[in-house]
């Protein structure tokens, strides 16, 4: 039996954007979404020369502020837990947003772009536009795993806090104050399941670099169930892909949020099946006989044709001679 979900493993290299930036999102066609995914994934902060600063786990082990009591009305006394507003955005009654990622959470969640963190207290608390600015010029890598269901979809790499808006997916660019980002990349490692023996996945050290100000670089694939049998009958169920690459740029300044790299797939019907095995001796045997009697016949051939080459060339010697 072949597993109900695609996982998805890799390790994407951007050496001009930053790792706060950038953001992982995955959709498919039945509707679901899983939008800023951190879990089982790891980013490394780059420098210009491509050395790592810092390994910030997103998943489960990273740091995370301690949840707070809910407030449930009325003046907070020194001996309560702090419990910061969420500026409009409380899902529920007496809801708390005590670090800026919780109030940018908190407008994502009901598809409220945020215009100005200057005004949000905890950003400016936590010094937010601040690590924005220390980290210009850094480059991110991202690595990690991803399970998805098996239907067409697509998960993408990009910049901003998305959510989604009258069901629309839009990335939040405001905090960054900028529309324009290099997202060229690098592709150390993509697979759609676990490895075997032989297998090449293509994309696969591809490296792209980018020339247009802004733009949405997108791969094409086909995922091709593979169920792959080593000589002592272990089986691994896996996938292999194909893939197509496209380019596609903003025109006249339209397409502000398109920045990206997507990698949109698909499942092929067809299943591939791959199994070792070891060839018997007997079959060992005939085959070596099959080449030496190959090797004399080819080697008859050949004598005949210089035999014979010879012999007429001879004759027309001889009759040149008597002329």
């Amino acid at each position: 039996m072949f597993p109900l979900d695609l996982k998805v493993q890799f390790d994407v290299t951007f050496p001009a954007i930053a790792c706060s930036i950038l953001s992982l999102d995955a959709i498919d066609i039945s509707g679901e979404q899983h939008l800023d995914v951190k879990h089982d994934i790891v980013k490394k902060r780059l420098d210009v020369n491509g050395n790592v600063i810092e390994v910030r786990p997103d998943g489960v082990g990273s740091r995370k502020m301690e949840k707070p009591l809910q407030r449930q009305g009325g003046r907070l006394e020194h001996n309560e837990t702090y419990c910061g507003s969420c500026y409009g955005a409380e899902s529920i009654d007496g809801e708390c947003c005590n670090s800026c990622e919780e109030v940018r959470d908190a407008y994502r969640k009901i598809g409220w772009a945020m215009s100005d963190l200057d005004l949000i207290e905890q950003c400016k608390r936590e010094g937010f536009f601040q690590k924005i600015k220390d980290e210009e010029g850094e480059g991110c890598n991202i690595y990690g795993s991803l399970e998805v269901k098996k239907v067409a979809g697509n998960f993408h790499f990009a910049p901003g806090k998305s959510f989604d808006q009258s069901n629309i997916h839009v990335h939040d660019l405001q905090a960054f104050r900028k529309d324009r980002f290099n997202l060229s990349h690098t592709i150390n490692r993509l697979a759609f399941g676990d490895y075997f023996p032989g297998v090449v996945n293509p994309l696969d050290g591809v490296q792209w670099m980018q020339k247009q100000p802004i733009g949405m670089y997108q791969y094409f694939i086909k995922v091709v169930p593979t169920m792959y049998t080593d000589e002592n009958g272990h089986t691994i169920q896996t996938n292999q892909f194909s893939v197509t690459e496209h380019f596609k740029g903003a025109e006249r300044g339209l397409l502000d949020n398109l920045s990206g790299v997507f990698f949109i797939y698909d499942l092929s019907p067809i299943k591939v099946t791959f199994a070792e095995g070891h060839v018997s001796f007997l079959h060992f045997l005939t085959n070596v006989c099959a080449i030496v009697g190959g090797v004399f016949a080819v080697s008859g051939i050949i004598d005949s044709c210089i035999y014979h080459g010879q012999k007429a060339m001879k004759k027309k010697m001889e009759i040149g001679k008597f002329n």
